[in-house]
């Protein structure tokens, strides 16, 4: 471990200790403080704040793209916390921040979880169920994600949780089957019942907001059906009266999954409405919408002022629909969304 220094959040005014030997984002994490934040490799910018006092020499940056930091924006003070280490106390501008998520978060913690199932629900997605079996209890808000620790390699992996927190300790995920996938190759042809793997969590920031009583458009594509399943789940335990709709794109039938449960869900919830779509029907009997999942909102939706949106999927998905929400009325301040980007070495790395 090396020294310890603060560093104080603005405008919020909140406080941390942080290790020289760990990023300011993962020492957030540790005391529950949940700051804004996306691929934790410095290459999606989510994260990135200005920093307001402290020398910017005291600062060392890991490997990131300067596609989310460019060298002149470094230059003028603004750094990525996930790849930040302080070596002085600082005081940091949160440039991106949701302070109602960002007070009520929860410590980050390590364990060991066991298989509990580990079955197809498309040709190319698992639904994985695991229970942890040992370290500190890992809680966790519905939407949030875990970090799956590959055995031999040690590099991690981010799954959505579908379920809601309960008192087990099971997690469920849905996952999607890359031919290329470290992980998900792993998944598809080592992982078996009664295995045990290392985990941590929670991540992530795509979470109900208590606070929040507009209504609510979700908007998924692919594995993006983890983390807006649990969401359902959530308003559904919840009994809320909050009205919801899911648009939720795939390329055929035959890659849609939960159907059932979401079509249940539309039963218990009136205020519920399913809406699959597909962009390439292959001839089989479908007789729902057709076409790009936001192309289907858009034909639907004239008028989104005033709602809460969820966007859960590949990041061209999720971009357009952030597009096309934004131009129907919702404030941008109020689309939650996380991209599921496959993980890679960043391109364009910055100095270290």
């Amino acid at each position: 471990m090396g020294d310890k220094h603060r560093v104080r959040f603005e405008p919020v005014g909140i406080e941390i200790e942080v290790d020289e030997d760990q990023t300011i984002l993962r020492a957030a994490f540790e005391q529950g403080v949940q700051l804004m934040h996306g691929c934790k490799e410095g290459q999606c910018a989510a994260c990135k704040s200005f920093v307001l006092e402290g020398d910017m020499d005291e600062i060392e940056l890991d490997r990131y793209s300067t596609f989310a930091l460019p060298d002149m924006e470094r230059e003028e003070g603004q750094t990525l916390l996930c790849r930040a280490h302080a070596y002085d106390d600082l005081v940091i501008e949160l440039l991106n921040y949701d302070e109602e998520v960002l007070r009520s978060g929860l410590p980050v913690r390590k364990g060991t979880v066991e298989v509990l199932s580990n079955e197809p629900v498309t040709h190319d997605m698992r639904h994985l169920v695991v229970q942890q079996v040992a370290g500190e209890d890992i809680k966790f808000f519905p939407g949030q994600y875990m970090d799956f620790i590959l055995p031999d390699s040690g590099e991690s992996r981010s799954f959505s949780m579908a379920n809601i927190p309960n008192r087990e300790g099971r997690f469920e995920f849905v996952i999607k089957i890359y031919p290329d996938g470290l992980f998900s190759q792993f998944l598809e042809n080592q992982v078996s019942i009664g295995d045990r793997l290392e985990v941590e969590a929670p991540f992530g920031t795509c979470t109900l907001r208590d606070s929040r009583t507009s209504d609510i458009v979700f908007v998924g594509g692919g594995a993006g059906m983890a983390p807006l399943l649990g969401l359902l789940r959530a308003l559904a335990e919840k009994e809320t009266e909050r009205k919801a709709v899911l648009y939720y794109g795939a390329r055929t039938k035959a890659d849609l999954c939960f159907e059932k449960e979401l079509h249940a869900l539309e039963e218990e919830l009136p205020s519920f409405r399913y809406v699959p779509a597909l962009s390439e029907p292959d001839g089989t009997d479908w007789d729902g919408a057709t076409g790009l999942i936001t192309d289907v909102v858009r034909e639907n939706e004239p008028d989104l002022k005033g709602r809460d949106a969820y966007v859960c999927g590949p990041p061209p998905m999720v971009d357009a629909a952030i597009a096309l929400l934004t131009q129907r009325g919702v404030d941008e301040r109020h689309i939650y969304f996380d991209k599921f980007t496959t993980t890679g070495e960043p391109e364009d790395e910055g100095n270290t």
